[in-house]
């Protein structure tokens, strides 16, 4: 069985759509078709089963995927150890905003001019769907900002604690206020980013538990759409205190007299079981040692 065959295989089965697959593999949608073809030809049985506009895997499909995935990570090492002892290879990291833009650009940064011949690729997801994606093996490793350290089928590494703050325009009628409760947020305009964001789902719920309704959010997707609305003076919201140093800084928002009866982490996960490869170690070791600095 030829590699690109099964690595073709692997992003059809991922995404369950021919299309997309050629889209995310730079291939005609006919080549994908016909690799796949080639593929079941070689096997000897179909191993998607085509329903109309849309595919699912076969049995045979199901049984073949994990292998598929394994033959890949093989490939992946053995490209690193024969490198001439230089790191190389493409790591694919689920990751979210406030992570990408406000803690990561030292790694990226470092691991971009120490070790060119590691390619990264970035993947903007939550935390359901980053540790869905690791335990399928679409992602080679994963950031998450839980409140939970211990995931289902994946191994975890605390990176750091993620102080959390809640913010308003200079201007509020809750700014300088101490000792907030959770009732006294009752009635006040909020401002979020999307749901199934781990810190906007808990507050979320902190609110309703005091109020007894689920709150309404001002969804603006983004947490830079999200402070410039807070800075207007659209609503309060809960944020990772690191994406709001400078605004803090400048007085442009502050921070309420409200602490989150909740404590997220930021963490650094892969699927348990998996063997890293060399270049996927030395990210995960920097990422390390830039946490402790």
């Amino acid at each position: 069985m030829e590699l690109r065959l099964l690595a073709t295989f692997e992003k059809v089965a991922e995404v369950l759509s021919f299309t997309r697959a050629a889209a995310e593999l730079g291939y005609a949608q006919s080549s994908v078709t016909s690799q796949v073809k080639a593929l079941e030809t070689a096997l000897g049985t179909e191993l998607f089963e085509r329903l109309g506009g849309r595919i699912r895997l076969t049995g045979a499909g199901e049984r073949l995927l994990p292998y598929a995935r394994r033959m890949a990570e093989l490939a992946e090492e053995a490209r690193a150890a024969v490198a001439a002892g230089e790191a190389a290879g493409t790591i694919t990291i689920g990751t979210m905003e406030s992570l990408t833009t406000y803690r990561l650009p030292p790694l990226l940064e470092y691991v971009h001019h120490r070790h060119p011949a590691v390619r990264l690729s970035l993947r903007p997801t939550l935390g359901d769907a980053t540790r869905q994606a690791l335990r399928r093996g679409t992602y080679d490793l994963g950031f998450l900002m839980e409140a939970e350290t211990a995931h289902e089928g994946l191994e975890t590494e605390v990176l750091a604690p993620e102080p959390l703050v809640l913010v308003a325009a200079p201007g509020h009628a809750l700014a300088g206020r101490t000792g907030l409760a959770a009732a006294d947020l009752a009635g006040t305009a909020l401002v979020g980013t999307e749901p199934g964001c781990a810190y906007r789902d808990l507050f979320e719920a902190e609110l309703a538990g005091a109020g007894g309704s689920r709150p309404e959010f001002l969804e603006f997707g983004t947490i830079e759409a999200s402070k410039r609305a807070v800075a207007s003076g659209l609503g309060i919201a809960l944020l990772p205190r690191i994406t709001v140093q400078e605004e803090l800084a400048s007085g442009a928002l502050v921070a309420l007299g409200w602490k989150p009866p909740f404590t997220l982490f930021t963490q650094l996960a892969w699927r348990r079981g998996k063997r890293l490869p060399a270049h996927v170690r030395l990210f995960v070791e920097q990422a390390r040692r830039l946490a402790r600095e």
